[in-house]
Formats: structure tokens, sequence, C-alpha cells
């Protein structure tokens, strides 16, 4: 059986502007090859056994000659694989779809278009640029500019872009950029005409300058701007200064190191990216399973004896409910067991089990929970603890001196990493650090083991330290440092919203 291959569109950059259908035929595929200028981070949406190809190509590096990638796409599907070829943009514009799906179709083999957003409109968009507008221009035309200027001739029609009223957009054309602004004037396009480049539009990294048709590229060259780049030429793009929002925002060019495991920093990452912050994923614990799943397993035979189980964080709810559904039972066994939580993220990772907790504390800290607990506790009331391996142990002990019959039933291990992403690694050597965020006792820890005491205490010196609560601020203390942020409430959206409102009032 043959199989299938999906050109699909992956967007310009940001990895939100992907398709529906997109999504949908890369969760499903066995074989991805993929550009370097699709998003790598959508990646991670493919199958865990999918082969991945990266065949990407940039000014002067090429992974692989278009004619191999048409033979590989043609091969892995007549092996009856399921093949999504990702690429930057839309595929057919620009993008060498067309040619693609000329193999396909010759060599017999199925294939879907499914088009992307093209960089051609969502760049300048984000640059507060409309391609059209009702007051400057309905014509928009997209141009390559990416023709070597040695030629002798030109596929390009620049006498008829010279007189073109309307938005010149040049996709990849950096290169030839003052080459291209040249024989637009030449051709009669006015030198003073408004004009933008713009570097890694929709991305983290977007930068923005704008000018005129006569000094554009010197502007350019004098901003370092780099590849990937558009060129925008027309009126519409003197509206950037008052609709530009993208590079507004309030992190914007801000660099902020997440500490959190890998399992729990997509909320906070997420959070982050939309207000502008470049993220620094540098997880200081790895979620495992427990040295000893006795106690737990021990709990489980038993779990209808308990009146009540506690759960002090998300990773604790996933853990054990794992390992129940493992034993073949699910949630009905927790039947008239009553639930509490230490605060809504934990309140929130029992809801897809459909259920709701009887106690959530004002104040999300251990010792606010034993305190939302008490009115239920008397002598002899069986509190089952399912939490990590190591923690703090004021809640246990609280519960014991209440009368309490308090079972610890370890559910996971969090474990330090051996040593630092390279990555990161050389970021936080070059000091291109700008916040550093802590979300428990063990990130401070932790991030201090693998960075050394000294070297932690200089990189915070000149960054700003965010806290999630007192307790993190507190362990912060034991390294000689006092967090400029923690916010009111001890969760991931009040610790980004706090962060945000510094950051605010020191921009004025």
């Amino acid at each position: 059986m043959k199989g299938i291959v999906y050109l699909v569109g992956a967007g310009p950059g940001d990895p939100g502007l992907v398709t529906v259908k997109g999504l949908e035929v890369l969760r499903r595929a066995q074989v991805v090859v993929y550009d370097q200028l699709a998003n790598p981070s959508l990646l991670s949406e493919a199958p865990a056994g999918a082969e991945l190809i990266y065949v990407g190509k940039k000014a002067g590096a090429h992974a692989a000659p278009q004619e191999d990638i048409n033979d590989l796409l043609v091969a892995r599907a007549m092996a009856g694989l399921t093949v999504v070829r990702l690429k930057g943009g839309d595929p057919f514009v620009f993008g060498r779809g067309g040619e693609e799906a000329e193999e396909l179709a010759a060599a017999g083999v199925p294939f879907e278009i499914i088009p992307g957003v093209t960089s051609a409109i969502a760049v300048p968009a984000y640059a507060g640029i409309p391609v059209t507008h009702r007051r400057y221009t309905t014509l928009a035309t997209f141009i390559t500019g990416h023709e070597d200027p040695a030629k002798e001739e030109s596929a390009i029609p620049w006498a008829n872009l010279g007189r073109n009223p309307g938005t010149l957009v040049f996709l990849m054309g950096l290169k030839n950029l003052a080459d291209n602004c040249r024989r637009l004037m030449a051709e009669g396009k006015a030198p003073d005409t408004p004009a933008a480049v713009i570097q890694s539009g929709t991305t983290l990294k977007q930068r923005t300058v704008t000018g005129t048709l006569a000094d554009i590229a010197a502007r350019a060259k004098e901003a370092d701007i780099r590849p990937p780049a558009i060129l925008v030429v027309g009126a519409v793009a003197e509206l950037r200064d008052r609709l530009k929002w993208w590079e507004t925002q309030p992190l914007w060019g801000k660099t902020v190191v997440v500490t959190r495991s890998r399992e729990q920093a997509s909320k906070l990452v997420d959070l982050l990216a939309a207000a502008g912050a470049r993220c620094l994923e540098i997880p200081t614990l790895e979620i495992g399973p427990p040295d000893d799943y006795g106690p737990l397993d021990k709990a489980l035979a038993h779990i209808k004896e308990y009146h009540w189980i506690v759960f002090t964080s998300a990773n604790g709810v996933s853990a054990f409910m794992a390992r129940l559904f493992g034993q073949g039972k699910d949630v009905r066994a927790l039947g008239g067991t009553r639930l509490a939580v230490i605060g809504p993220a934990t309140a929130e990772a029992l809801r897809p089990y459909g259920l709701i907790p009887d106690v959530v504390p004002k104040s999300f800290v251990a010792e606010d929970l034993a305190a939302a607990l008490a009115p239920h506790i008397s002598p002899g009331t069986r509190v089952l603890l399912a939490r990590a391996q190591v923690a703090r142990e004021v809640l246990p002990e609280t519960l014991k001196h209440m009368g309490a019959k308090v079972d610890e039933a370890p559910v996971y291990k969090a474990r330090p990493p051996a040593a630092l992403p390279p990555e990161a690694d050389a970021a936080l050597r070059e000091g291109r650090i700008d916040v550093l965020t802590f979300t428990s006792s063990a990130t401070v820890h932790n991030f201090a083991a693998l960075l050394r005491k000294d070297r932690f205490q200089a990189l915070a010196a000149n960054a700003t330290v965010a806290a999630i609560g007192p307790i993190t601020a507190g362990t912060l203390q034991e390294y000689g440092l006092t967090p400029q942020i923690q916010p009111d409430s001890y969760t991931i959206p009040a610790l980004v919203e706090a962060i945000v409102e510094h950051f605010t009032i020191l921009q004025g």
C-alpha cells in the first residue's frame, strides 16, 4: 500500500499560527520532513516514534538539494508511510511546494496540500503594517527578493513594479536589498516611499527597521538585520508607528530563566511568551518514580479506609492516578473519600478525572492547608498524604498534632539534573539574563547546585529575581538573595502578572 504525503504550511514562525488541520496531520505522522523556517517546537506535536528529517535551506548551506527532498518524499510514501512535509509559511508561496507536488503526482503518490499562513502578510501584520488598507491601497504584490543581481535578465518585471501604486512585499531579499531598492527607484518608484525591513517576523526575535526606499538598505545594515527578513515598500509602512503591537509587549526583549521541571514548565513559558519574554528553560527538577512504591501500593489496597486524601502538587495528582489506574482501579475507588489540595493548580489537575476537591486553602502553603483541614480533623481521622518523596514535614506533623492518623505515600521523586543544558550554559556565561524565576525551594537549591553558589549570586546580582511565594523567598534568603518580585497569590498566573507589573512600572 502507498502512503500519503501532506504538504503542510507551518506558518511564518509563531507556532500558534499553524492551522488546526496542519496540527491534526502532524500528530499522526510517521515521518516529518521539515524546513529551516518551520518552528522546531512544532516537532513536539509529532508522535514519539516518528522519524524526523531536517532538510532546511539557508544562504550558502543546504541540508539537502531539492531533488533529494523530492526523492525522499516519494520513497517514504511508497514504503506505505504517512509523511508530513512541514514547510515554513505556505507551501505554495515561494515554498517550492508546487515542485514537490508535481513530483508526487508524477510518481503516483497520494498527497494533500494544507495551506499555511504566509509570511508575506503575517510578518508585516506582526510589525503593525497592513499590506492593504482602504485609505492607502487595495493592491499588494509579493515578489521573491532572491534573484541573482548578476543575471543578464531578471524574471521580475521591474518596470511594472516601479509604477505599481500598491504595497510591494519582497521575501528572502536581504542579500539583494540595496540592489532591489535601487532597481525600484530606477524604474520610477519615489525615493521617499515608506519602507520597512522585518527580521524573524512573528517570533520573539522579531526586529523591525523603518525608513524610505532611499535609505532602508543602509538602515538595515546599520541595525545588523539578518535573515530571515522581508522588505515592505509602500505607503502602508508609515502605519507602523501607530499600529505596532507585537514588539510593545510588556516583557519584550527580556530573557527569563524558567527553572521548573519540563513537565511543569509549559504554562509558565506560555504566559511569559505571551507577554513578549524569551524563555530560557533550565529544568532544575526531573520527575521520576519514588524509590519505593510500597507505601503507596499499601495505601491503594486500603484506599476506602481513608477519610481524606491530600495532594500538594499537580505532579502528585498525575502520579497517584497513574498508579491507581495501573492497578486496575479507577476514580470510583475514591468514592466516599474527601480530597484536599494545596492550591488551584493542584485542583485543576483533578478536573480531568472528574474530581473537585473539598478543601482548597486561601493561601497556597502547607501551613494554610493544615489550617483549612483543621475543622475536619478529629482524633482517629485517617489521612493519606500523596506527595513528593522529599518534602517539608510541617503538614504531616501538624495533622498528627490534631489527632489525625497520617500515612505518607511518596508518589514521585524530584531529582536534580546532572548538568545544565549546553545552550543554557552558554547564555548564562554571556550574562544575557533579565529575570530568574523560582517556583519552589527545590528549584532554588538545585539551580544553586548546578551553578555553584558564587556563580548563582553573581548572576542574580545582575538580574531581577522572582519567587512564587514566601517559602521560596525564604530559601533564596539562605543564599543571600532577596527576590524583587513576589506575588500575593502563590500561583503561576499571579507570578507572571507580578513580573509584568514590575517591568511596566520600571518602564513608566
